[in-house]
Formats: structure tokens, sequence, C-alpha cells
């Protein structure tokens, strides 16, 4: 809130019946500046994805990571084991790779898998402890929608940019706290 009582940002919130409409809007209100833009949709939808200009998913990076962590982890607990108490089989060598390929490909796994899931709860921001303000329910049920914070002087663009593809509802936040 800013000294006199208003917030620094508002939302709207936009309802439409049509995919189209709803990537229309949001190509509009990119081109215009506006950043802080959430879209619902009733199922996931790559054209809603591109139209708010999502990069690749952060999460392989997650998964590579940990892979690579694994595998280090066990070729270096293998290694440590074998070193500490030696087994000598045969005149064969106490640090033999292949006998290590097993372990380091199990911990390869498991710490790809484990990062995974960190990665994907890190990404979708879990748990989400203040939720967003704005919602129809009619988004579960077909609708897509289409939420939008600026500054209150900026308020009147947005709100044509949005009218423009006629929406089924459109709803005031004067908070603006779904974002911030």
């Amino acid at each position: 809130m800013t000294p006199s009582g208003t917030a620094e940002r508002q939302g709207l919130l936009a309802s439409y019946e049509h995919l189209d409409a709803t990537v229309d809007v949001i190509k509009r209100l990119r081109s215009e500046g506006f950043e802080e833009i959430t879209a619902f949709a009733p199922f996931p939808e790559h054209h809603i994805e591109e139209a708010l200009g999502y990069a690749a998913s952060p999460i392989r990076l997650f998964t590579l990571i940990g892979g690579l962590t694994g595998a280090a982890t066990g070729l270096a607990f293998t290694i440590f084991a074998n070193m500490d108490w030696p087994i000598v089989v045969g005149g064969k060598p106490i640090l033999s790779i292949p006998a290590f390929i097993v372990p380091v490909f199990e911990m390869t796994i498991l710490f790809g898998a484990l990062f995974t899931v960190v990665g994907v709860f890190w990404n979708m921001r879990v748990p989400d402890l203040k939720g967003d303000v704005v919602y129809d329910p009619e988004f579960s049920s077909g609708r897509f929608g289409v939420y939008v914070t600026a500054p209150p002087a900026r308020l009147d663009t947005v709100r044509r940019i949005l009218e423009e593809q006629g929406p089924a509802l459109i709803q005031d936040d004067p908070t603006g706290r779904a974002h911030g």
C-alpha cells in the first residue's frame, strides 16, 4: 500500500469462452509491455505457454545435476569401500571400474529422480502460502482466463485490451495481490 492508502498495483481478471481469444489477448498485453500475466485454462495448452513467452523447462537441469551428483557419489562410495576394505580376488585390481557400474548407475537414477522432484516443487513454488486472490470456478469447466496486474494509471489500457476479444466476465482486483 502507498501512503495514500491505495494499492501500488491493481488487477483485472477476464474470462473467455475460446482459446484463440485468450491467446490473442495475452499476445496483445505482452506487446503493450505488461509482464505480470497469469493464464487459467481447463487443460494444459501449449499455445498459452507460447503466448506467455515460457522458455524450456528448467527442471531438466535439476535432473542433469542430480544424475551427475549421483554418479559421482556412487563412484566415490564404491572407491572408498574398496580402498577401506580391500578384497583381493584372483589377482584382480582393487579399483575395478566395471564392477562399479551397477552401483554408479543406480545412484545416478536415484539422485536424478530426487533432484527432479525437488526441481518440480521449486519451480511450482510449493508450498504457495498466499494463493490466488482472484479465480473463477468456470476455469475448471471450460473457460479460459487472463489475470493482469498493472499500475492504476495503466489499468484503463488493460481493460480496453481485455474487452477487445469480448470476454464473458471482467472482474476487478483492487489489491493486485495475486502477483504481489
